[in-house]
């Protein structure tokens, strides 16, 4: 199984508030992050069979524009598995879930701290780890090995870097007569 855990695009700045903090949704450049992650991960050929996502609104907005992109036509799933401050005993419950069920690609968006610490937890074997996500980050990691192996970890600045790098020849023009 491939998890490719995802980090919830810009939403803004926090609210002090819990519960406005909770209903915080997408601000544009979230919203065009997640149309940038979408066609990266859609390049990369990245098949999902499941979306899961924190039950906030911004990681379920995400989840959705991406899963959508992706041509995903199911529901979302949610689960407070991928709250902020979730534990990793919950995370791995869930993942165990959606392996027992045979699910080849699974997509998860949650929030920081949690989603870096996951991550960190997983190729590590339970160990800390410092790895940066930056928010729209998606991490690919191949479940197979033991512990698992991280594939790959792309964040909107560097999609964007490929993107514009990708249009340009490295090769010089020359004139053809």
């Amino acid at each position: 199984m491939n998890v490719y855990l995802m980090r919830h695009a810009n939403a803004g700045l926090r609210r002090e508030n819990p519960i406005l903090d909770a209903k915080r949704a997408l601000i544009k450049e979230g919203k065009d992050q997640c149309m940038l992650m979408a066609r990266t991960l859609s390049a990369l050929k990245v098949q999902i069979d499941t979306v899961v996502s924190s039950p906030l609104k911004r990681a379920l907005q995400t989840a959705q524009f991406v899963g959508t992109e992706l041509g995903f036509d199911s529901k979302v799933d949610t689960s407070t598995a991928l709250l902020p401050n979730s534990p990793y005993a919950a995370f791995q419950d869930l993942l165990a879930k959606y392996e027992r069920d045979g699910r080849e690609g699974v997509l998860v968006v949650g929030h920081n701290p949690s989603m870096f610490q996951f991550l960190g937890a997983m190729i590590t074997g339970n160990g800390p780890a410092a790895i940066r996500m930056r928010k729209a980050s998606v991490a690919r990691v191949d479940m197979e090995n033991h512990p698992p192996r991280l594939q790959w970890l792309i964040d909107p600045r560097t999609a964007r870097l490929i993107y514009e790098s990708a249009g340009k020849s490295s090769r010089p023009k020359t004139s053809r007569k």
